[in-house]
C-alpha cells in the first residue's frame, strides 16, 4: 500500500512535493489556491501559512530527457516529456522540487567502515545553482536521481545560501558559464565563509573552448574556493559520472576525517579515565587525563611518556593483548569486569571521579607509585579534607580549644537545659524614633562619617556618638556611596526604616556580637569592594548583595557559639539540625523581618528574578562567615584565583597583574572570601581597634563559659576562663591558625598593605606580652 501525497510549507516558503508510490511520474501538477485550505490530488490539505503562500503556485511533472532510459522504462515510465520548470511566482517564496520519488526511493544509508567502526552514511545531499534551467541542469538533476542522491535546485545566491545552510550539501555544483545572471564567484565565496562549507565539495561548471582556443589555469577558481571545474557536457552520463567520482574521492575522505575528528575530540576534551574494552571487557586503550606540560629534557617526563607511547601501542593489537589476557586468572578477568561495571555507572561525584583515575593509575604503576596512592586514596576518602590536622591538646590548649570552639557543632546535648534567646521576634518597633536622613545628621556625627572610606576609621567613636546604634547612620552613608536605593528602586525613607529594624534586632548587651560590629563589618566590605581589583571582578548586583549580607550577617545572635546552642539543644539548634545553627537563623530572620512590613521592605520593587539571584548571593555569603568550612573557603580561593593569577602573571611580561576572568564559580568565591575576612579583620585594624576587639571577644567567649559551668553543659573552649586564660595567647592563636593564610592570600588578590602593617603590628604586640607572662589586653603601665 503506497504512502498518500505530502506537502510541505518551510517558514521561508520553500514548498517541497512528495507524491505517492502509485504515481507514475516523479511530480504531479497541482494548483494551490490562497487560503487556509485547499484540494490537492483528492486530499484535504490544511496549513497554518496560509498568508505566506502565493496566489498561484504550479507543480509541474520533471520528466526525463528524450533519451531512452531501460530503467525507467522497466517501470513503464514516459521517455519524452517537457522540462520541468519550478516557477517562481509573485511572492518572495521560491519553489523548490526535490528529489523525484524514484531516487527518494534508492536514497538510503550506505555503511562504511573506518579500522573498527562501523559507521552509517546518509545519501550524498547535491546543490545544483543554475539561475536558469537548461540542458545541463538537466544532466546533473538525471545524473543525481540515477546516483540515488537527494537533490536541491536554487536559482538565486539567497535562495541557495538559505538552503546549503539548511541542509549542508556534500556537493554543490555552480554555474559558471553566464555571468549576466548571477556572480558564480562571489555564491562560492559566501558559502566558503559559513563554517559547514568546510566538508563541501563545489563544482564549477565552465563553458566549453574551441580548438583554438588556449585553456585558462584553474588557479583563480580553486582561490575563490571551488574544489573541481568540469567543462560543459549536459550528457547525463558525464554528469554522473563526475558525481560519482566525487562520492567516492572527496566526499568519502571528508565522512571518514569528520569521523575521526568526533572520536579525538572527544577524547580530548574527556577529563575522566577512559577505558576502551573488548567485549570481554580486556582493556584494549586507556587514557589518563593530565595539565602535565612535559620539558623536552626532562628525564623523568619523558619516561612518563614512552610508558604511555608504550601502553598505546600494545592497545593497538587487539590479538597479542587478548592472546596475553587468556593465559591469566580468572580473577583478573572477573576485575575487568566488575571495573567496566563500575565505569558505566552514570551518576559520579567529583570525588568519586577522582577516585576512579587514581585506581586506573595504579593498575601498571611501580610498587612504591602504587603505596603512595593507596595513602592518598585513604585521605580522599575522609570527610575532612580541608582542615588541617591539629596536634595533641597538651601542645597547643589555646589553639586546640579555640578550634574546638568555632569549628565544631559541639557535643550531644547532656542535660535538660535549653538556651532561650533572650528577644521575642515577634516584638513590636513602634517605640523606636525614624531616623534622620543621611544629609541631616547632627555635627559630631557628621564629621565622623566624613573618614568612613579610610581603613583607620573608629568605629567605636561612632558606636559612642550614636548611643550604640552606629549601624543606621553608616549604613544610610555607605548604601548612598554605593547607589544601593537606586539599584533597588527604593526610597531612602524605606532604607532608614529598614536599618532601623535590623540594628533593632542586634543585641546591645552582647560585648561584640551587637551592632557595631555588623557596622565594622559593613565598613570592611565597603572598603574592599573600592579595590581596583575586587570592583573589576564583580558586578552592581554582587556590590549591593555583599553591602546587605555584612549589615545582616550576625543580627539576632545571641552571644554564644554554635557548639554552645547544639550542646545546650537550643530550639535553633532543633529547627536547624545542630548544623550552621546561627549563619542558617541570621539569614532567615533578616528575610523575614525585611518582608515582614512594607515600610521596610527594600525589595517590593525589584522584579522576581533580580530577587531570587540577590537572594541567593546574600545567603550563600552569609553562611560562608561560618567556620567550620573555613579552610575549604580559603583552599578553594587560593586554588581557583590566587595560583592561576600568579601563573598568568609569570607568563606576561607587563608588571600589572591580570583580571581574574568573570567566571560566576570565581565571583562566587571572591565574595565569599572578602565578607570572610571582613567578618574577623580585627586583627588588621590599628592596635588600638584591634585590642578593644580583642577584649570584647574575650570577654563574650568568658561569659559563655561562666554559663556553660553554671548550666552543667561541656564546656567548650576551657581555656576561656575568666580566672586563667591569657589573651595574648588566644590572639596569637587565632592569628597564626585562622588570619595570617587568609589575608595573605586576599592580600595577593586585593592588595592590602595596610591591612598587612597593621596585621605585622598587632601580631607583635601580642607576642611581646606573651614573652612578658602578661595575661592582660596590655602591660600593668600601659594600664595605668
Amino acid at each position: 500500500m503506497g504512502c498518500a501525497p505530502s506537502i510541505h510549507v518551510s517558514q521561508s516558503g520553500v514548498i517541497y512535493c512528495r507524491d505517492s508510490d502509485e504515481s507514475t511520474s516523479p511530480h504531479q501538477t497541482a494548483a494551490l489556491s490562497q487560503g487556509a485550505a485547499a484540494t490537492l490530488h483528492g486530499l484535504f490539505v490544511k496549513t497554518d501559512a496560509a498568508d505566506s503562500i502565493p496566489s498561484v503556485l504550479a507543480y509541474r511533472s520533471r520528466q526525463p530527457p528524450p533519451c531512452p532510459d531501460p530503467r525507467r522504462q522497466e517501470r513503464g515510465e514516459p521517455a519524452a516529456a517537457g522540462r520541468a520548470r519550478a516557477r517562481r511566482c509573485c511572492s518572495s517564496a521560491e519553489a523548490e522540487t526535490q528529489t523525484s520519488h524514484a531516487s527518494v526511493k534508492q536514497a538510503s544509508t550506505t555503511e562504511v567502515q573506518i579500522g573498527p567502526m562501523r559507521l552509517a552514511q546518509d545519501p550524498v545531499q547535491v546543490l545544483l545553482i543554475f539561475a536558469k534551467e537548461d540542458n545541463q541542469s538537466d544532466g546533473f538533476w538525471w545524473a543525481c536521481d540515477r546516483a540515488g542522491y537527494r537533490c536541491n535546485f536554487a536559482r538565486t545566491p539567497e535562495s541557495a545560501l538559505e538552503c546549503f545552510l539548511d541542509k549542508h550539501h556534500e556537493i554543490i555544483v555552480i554555474d559558471h558559464r553566464h555571468a549576466r545572471y548571477f556572480d558564480a564567484e562571489a555564491i562560492c565565496r559566501s558559502i566558503r565563509a559559513t563554517k559547514p562549507s568546510e566538508h563541501t565539495v563545489i563544482l564549477a561548471v565552465v563553458p566549453c573552448i574551441s580548438a583554438d582556443q588556449e585553456e585558462t589555469s584553474v588557479l583563480p577558481l580553486l582561490h575563490v574556493g571551488f574544489d573541481r571545474i568540469f567543462m560543459e557536457n549536459s550528457s547525463i552520463i558525464a554528469c554522473y559520472n563526475e558525481l560519482i567520482q566525487i562520492e567516492h574521492g572527496e566526499v568519502r575522505s571528508q565522512f571518514k576525517l569528520r569521523a575521526c575528528n568526533s572520536v579525538f575530540t572527544a577524547l580530548d576534551h574527556c577529563h575522566e579515565a577512559i577505558e576502551i574494552t573488548s567485549e570481554d571487557h580486556v582493556i584494549q586503550l586507556y587514557k589518563i587525563h593530565r595539565d602535565e606540560k612535559f620539558a623536552g629534557d626532562n628525564s623523568q617526563a619523558e619516561s612518563h611518556s614512552f610508558r604511555c607511547k608504550n601502553r598505546r601501542k600494545e592497545s593497538i593489537d587487539v590479538k597479542s593483548i587478548t592472546s596475553r589476557s587468556s593465559d591469566a586468572p580468572s580473577l583478573q578477568n572477573r576485575r575487568y569486569s566488575s571495573m567496566a561495571r563500575i565505569h558505566s555507572m552514570t551518576i559520579e561525584a567529583p570525588i568519586t571521579k577522582v577516585i576512579n583515575i587514581i585506581n586506573t593509575a595504579q593498575e601498571n604503576s611501580p610498587v612504591t607509585v602504587a603505596e603512595a596512592l593507596d595513602r592518598v586514596l585513604e585521605i580522599l576518602r575522609t570527610t575532612e579534607l580541608y582542615s588541617p590536622q591539629l596536634g595533641t591538646k597538651d601542645e597547643d590548649p589555646h589553639t586546640s580549644d579555640l578550634v574546638g570552639g568555632l569549628m565544631t557543632d559541639g557535643l550531644r546535648r547532656l542535660s535538660g537545659n535549653e538556651y532561650v534567646f533572650s528577644k521575642n521576634v515577634n516584638q513590636s518597633y513602634s517605640h523606636l524614633s525614624v531616623p534622620i536622613t543621611v544629609n541631616d545628621v547632627p555635627p559630631c556625627i557628621a564629621q565622623l562619617l566624613d573618614n568612613e572610606e579610610s581603613w583607620d576609621f573608629n568605629i567605636f567613636e561612632l558606636e559612642a556618638v550614636t548611643n550604640k546604634r552606629p549601624l543606621v547612620y553608616l549604613g544610610l552613608k555607605v548604601f548612598a556611596r554605593f547607589g544601593v536605593c537606586e539599584f533597588l528602586n527604593c526610597s531612602e525613607a524605606t532604607l532608614r526604616a529598614w536599618f532601623q529594624v535590623i540594628e533593632a534586632n542586634y543585641h546591645s548587651t552582647n560585648s561584640y556580637h551587637n551592632s557595631t560590629h555588623a557596622a565594622d563589618v559593613l565598613h570592611a566590605t565597603a572598603f574592599f569592594l573600592g579595590k581596583e581589583r575586587v570592583k573589576g571582578n564583580l558586578d552592581r548586583l554582587d556590590e549591593v548583595a555583599a553591602l546587605i549580607a555584612a549589615t545582616v550577617h550576625d543580627v539576632d545572635h545571641p552571644g554564644r557559639t554554635n557548639s554552645f546552642l547544639c550542646n545546650a539543644g537550643s530550639e535553633l539548634a532543633v529547627l536547624y539540625n545542630d548544623t550552621a545553627v546561627l549563619e542558617s537563623h541570621h539569614t532567615a530572620l533578616a528575610f523575614q523581618l525585611t518582608a515582614k512590613d512594607n515600610k521596610c521592605n527594600i525589595f517590593k520593587n525589584i522584579d522576581r528574578n533580580h530577587y531570587r539571584t540577590l537572594r541567593q548571593a546574600i545567603i550563600d555569603m552569609v553562611l560562608a562567615t561560618e567556620m567550620t568550612k573555613h579552610f575549604e573557603h580559603v583552599n578553594k580561593f587560593v586554588n581557583s584565583i590566587n595560583k592561576p593569577m600568579a601563573s598568568e602573571s609569570e607568563g606576561s611580561d607587563c608588571e600589572c597583574a591580570p583580571n581574574v576572568k568573570n567566571f560566576p564559580e570565581n565571583q562566587t568565591l571572591i565574595k565569599r572570601m572578602m565578607i570572610k575576612c571582613a567578618d574577623v579583620a580585627n586583627p588588621c585594624r590599628p592596635l588600638d581597634l584591634c585590642i578593644e576587639w580583642a577584649g570584647r571577644i574575650s570577654e563574650e567567649y568568658f561569659a559563655q563559659t561562666d554559663e556553660e559551668k553554671r548550666q552543667g553543659l561541656p564546656v567548650v573552649m576551657p581555656v576561656f576562663d575568666r580566672k586563667t586564660c591569657s589573651i595574648p595567647k588566644s590572639q596569637i592563636s587565632f592569628i597564626d591558625y585562622f588570619i595570617t593564610d587568609m589575608f595573605d592570600a586576599w592580600d595577593a588578590f586585593a592588595h592590602l598593605p595596610v591591612l598587612m602593617e597593621h596585621l605585622a603590628v598587632n601580631y607583635k604586640h601580642w607576642k611581646t606580652l606573651d614573652e612578658l607572662k602578661c595575661k592582660s589586653l596590655r602591660l600593668p603601665a600601659e594600664n595605668n
